[in-house]
């Protein structure tokens, strides 16, 4: 295995503040081992940076913060004022001594939501006798409960207060709905019998054309220029025709054909 040698120190500056011993830094953020590159976290940018010297005061090597700023934790000097067999107990301590301290993990759950009150637990009626009806029985009961503030009179408890404007709500939307529909009726039947009497007057239309057109045999068949449709459409007998069907007759009794 090849040896690693430290980095050189190229220039004597430094930041300028006191050294940094290296049993005040946290064993986690510095790393000594032997046969490895020494680093430390930079105390300034949170960041691992190379530890440069050999001996027992090191140096953090100059870094940026960016392309234009230096970092203030450059150039650091670090003593090590321990041994690296005195370095690895105190991490390993500090391992173990954090997984003690881990807690497990805890899970909460969400609270569960409050129950409704009774009177809403019913579903809500989808129509304005479901609501009617939901609010008579509310005041059957409440009007017979002993509490404060039940239903008497003129007078209505929360619940059926929410229960009088749902009807009236569902009542106003249902007459909506039967306006509406008696309108689209209305203007379904204008415009069926406006259709029929359309279809009625262009179908007389086209049967008088047709009789007009058809009215005068022998004009239609001069018009078409032929005698054969003439005689058909007059249902006269062409004089010399032969019908297509007459021909020889069938033989009725076995012919006997000779060699």
């Amino acid at each position: 295995m090849p040896q690693i040698r430290p980095g050189r120190v190229r220039t004597k500056r430094t930041n300028g503040r006191a050294p940094l011993e290296l049993s005040k830094v946290e064993p986690q953020d510095v790393n000594i081992r032997e046969g490895e590159v020494k680093s430390i976290v930079c105390a300034d940018c949170r960041t691992w940076r190379r530890l440069m010297g050999g001996n027992a005061t090191l140096k953090i090597r100059e870094h940026q913060l960016n392309d234009q700023e230096r970092c203030p934790g450059s150039g650091q000097v670090i003593k090590l004022d321990m041994s690296v067999e005195e370095w690895g107990e105190k991490l390993l301590t500090a391992d173990s001594t954090a997984r003690v301290r881990r807690s497990a993990r805890q899970h909460y759950k969400p609270l569960p939501a409050p129950p409704k009150p009774v009177a809403r637990m019913v579903p809500a009626p989808v129509t304005a006798a479901g609501a009617l009806t939901a609010y008579r029985e509310h005041l059957k009961k409440c009007r017979t409960a002993s509490v404060a503030g039940r239903c008497a009179g003129t007078h209505r408890c929360a619940d059926g207060a929410r229960l009088a404007a749902l009807y009236e709500q569902l009542q106003r939307t249902q007459e909506h709905r039967d306006r509406t529909r008696q309108a689209f009726a209305r203007e379904r039947a204008r415009f069926d019998r406006r259709y029929t009497a359309t279809a009625q007057k262009t179908a007389a239309a086209e049967w008088a054309r047709h009789s007009e057109a058809t009215a005068n045999a022998r004009a239609t068949t001069k018009r078409s220029g032929t005698r054969v449709e003439e005689a058909n459409n007059t249902c006269r007998t062409i004089p010399g025709a032969v019908s297509e069907f007459r021909g020889p007759d069938v033989p009725l009794h076995p012919q006997r054909i000779s060699a």
